[in-house]
């Protein structure tokens, strides 16, 4: 394999799977990439095995889901225990996402998501007792998330929202 793990069908079919990973079927891609259903479903294993796709998660409304506050620790730990510090917030009630920056002094950022302030404040004391100092926190008001789209690059001259319609049930 070269330096490049992905030619264009397999960097295609990452772009349709982040437009819509549930509702895009083998067959729904293989229309949209000219291959057959059995390739699709054959490079969709392969980059699974090699660790490209790490998983499908739903995107969530925590609000309409009963837990109104979602709040953004920004941490600072001794970049030496960057990497176990980020692990460890993972079991602290209501983390759903721990970053790790590269480098500088704010260098952990921590989503939490609660039903009430006194959940923030145990999720707080928790991020504490780990050694995480926290520099800053802020409540998350949206959150707009989009499909990276250069891994379709290669295919200029095609619609960028095309893909949009894949797993679509409208005609």
């Amino acid at each position: 394999m070269s330096d490049n793990p992905l030619n264009n069908l397999d960097r295609r079919i990452l772009h349709l799977l982040q437009i819509d990973a549930r509702g895009a079927s083998d067959t729904d891609i293989a229309e949209e990439t000219d291959v057959t259903g059995t390739t699709i479903h054959n490079r969709i294993k392969q980059l699974e095995e090699k660790g490209i796709i790490t998983g499908y998660n739903p995107e969530l409304d925590y609000e309409k889901a009963g837990y109104p506050m979602q709040v953004l620790f920004i941490c600072s730990t001794d970049l030496s225990r960057r990497r176990e510090m980020a692990k460890n917030a993972l079991d602290v009630r209501g983390v759903v996402n721990v970053r790790e920056m590269l480098s500088g002094e704010e260098n952990i950022h921590v989503e939490v998501v609660a039903e009430s302030t006194s959940d923030i404040e145990e999720s707080t004391d928790q991020l504490d007792d780990l050694g995480l100092r926290i520099v800053s926190s802020n409540i998350l008001a949206e959150e707009h998330i989009q499909p990276w789209n250069h891994f379709h690059q290669e295919f200029a001259g095609e619609d960028a929202d095309a893909p949009e319609e894949i797993g679509s049930t409208e005609e």
